[in-house]
């Protein structure tokens, strides 16, 4: 049984996030940093930024993943796991290139990288493999050896996700008035991506119709309606919507959106709606804004009742399916067996992305895959 709580081969973990702005000044140059090399004016991003204007410049996701970093050190410890925990962004401070040097110059050699977001797409896995490759030349090319990375698999089906979610629906749906309370229809909403990048999604078997972005997203939302009707003897009809949609209007992207979906359910007499982010790990500014505003002040438009449910964030919980998730992997790379924890009817997902999984449009190096330089 040791065997099974035995991290090695690695020996830390890091935490690998989208990074936010912390302050008016650092809007526009985090939205530099994210859409770099599109050639969008800075006026254009002045105007997408108002929706961080409108908290201060602050985006909530770093203290978050502070607040995640914490629980994850109080789980280790908590479970005799002496394995040190660093954060890196994408996009903002701190950056991944300066904790892969941290953990490089510690002496790290082997590190399992938790991302900060659970499904497939390139958006959400390949393109943090390509900014985890861009460090780890970075580093190189400083005449640093970097550590090897490997990339923890998708969570989105475990259970230290699922049951957190489904507890805020049911604290969600208690919060309605309980004269529309049966009525409530469940609106799982995640980010919206171009069709082409959904339906590409995935390893190569699964590419089409959505692949496997659409295909994980409806077996959690169906997971958690099922859950909630057990819970409290009522079936509260549900469908996968969409969200902060920002490609150009003639690229055709993912819908329904959210704020349509809320006219439509008006317009067929739904009493009230309770809205479950179910692509987001944490309340970002996608979900503090699109949903907590905009969406909610569509709502109140319409007149129609409405709750927004937790994210997953730093629960206790999550943290443990973290730390299942590292010795999982750890007790395979040792060639252990181990069990694999998921619920719903996709199973475990794959360790190793393989070759074509999630491609971009025009193709770049990528870390922790079947097909990176490094592997």
């Amino acid at each position: 049984m040791s065997d099974l709580r035995d991290p090695a081969p690695y020996d830390a973990l890091l935490l690998l996030s989208f990074g936010g702005p912390e302050g008016p000044d650092d809007v526009v140059p985090f939205l530099e940093n994210v859409t770099r090399g599109r050639g969008i004016p800075t006026e254009r991003l002045k105007e997408v930024g108002q929706h961080y204007f409108l908290f201060g410049g602050v985006s909530p996701i770093n203290d978050q993943n502070r607040e995640l970093l914490d629980a994850l050190r109080k789980d280790f410890a908590g479970h005799g796991l002496d394995l040190p925990v660093y954060w890196g962004n994408r996009n903002w401070a701190p950056y991944l290139t300066d904790a892969l040097r941290e953990i490089t110059l510690a002496g790290h050699r082997r590190v399992a990288v938790l991302a900060t977001s659970a499904y497939a797409s390139y958006s959400g896995c390949r393109q943090y493999r390509e900014n985890l490759a861009d460090s780890l030349a970075a580093l190189e090319a400083e005449g640093l050896t970097p550590p090897e990375v490997d990339k923890l698999r998708h969570y989105f089906n475990h259970p230290g996700f699922v049951r957190p979610m489904t507890d805020g629906v049911l604290a969600a749906l208690a919060d309605l008035p309980e004269e529309v309370r049966a009525g409530a229809h469940l609106a799982f909403t995640t980010h919206s991506i171009p069709n082409a990048s959904a339906d590409t999604s995935g390893p190569v078997e699964e590419h089409g119709d959505g692949g496997a972005y659409v295909r994980q997203h409806l077996d959690v939302a169906r997971l958690i309606a099922d859950a909630v009707r057990e819970e409290t003897g009522t079936g509260h009809p549900w469908q996968l919507v969409y969200q902060s949609r920002s490609g150009a209007p003639h690229i055709p992207w993912l819908e329904p959106d959210i704020c349509d979906h809320l006219e439509d359910l008006h317009g067929a007499g739904v009493p009230a709606v309770v809205m479950v982010p179910i692509g987001f790990v944490s309340d970002h500014m996608e979900v503090l804004y699109d949903l907590d505003t905009e969406a909610t002040a569509k709502a109140a438009e319409l007149g129609l009742p409405v709750r927004r449910s937790a994210t997953v964030g730093a629960d206790p919980r999550f943290a443990a399916a973290v730390r299942d998730l590292l010795l999982e992997r750890a007790a395979t790379e040792r060639g252990i067996d181990a069990e694999r924890c998921a619920l719903g009817a996709l199973g475990a997902s794959h360790d190793l992305c393989p070759v074509g999984c999630c491609p971009a449009r025009a193709p770049r190096p990528a870390a922790a895959g079947a097909d990176s330089p490094w592997a």
